[in-house]
């Protein structure tokens, strides 16, 4: 029971670990990280962070 426990936590952590290493939205590197991505890949969301922060950003 404790082994399973620590796996499932052990997991979690690299789950975490994993999400925690994108590019915060409307940054320089996610704006590079989107024009390398297929555009058919993007989500609505995306198309609408990357066109507001990156297209024509408000600084």
């Amino acid at each position: 029971m404790m082994k399973s426990v620590l796996t499932v936590a052990g997991l979690a952590v690299i789950a975490f670990g994993l999400t925690a290493c994108d590019p915060e939205v409307g940054s320089e590197e996610w704006c590079l990280a989107m024009k390398e991505k297929p555009k058919g890949d993007w989500s609505a969301n995306e198309a609408a962070d990357f066109a507001k922060n990156c297209v024509l950003p408000s600084d």
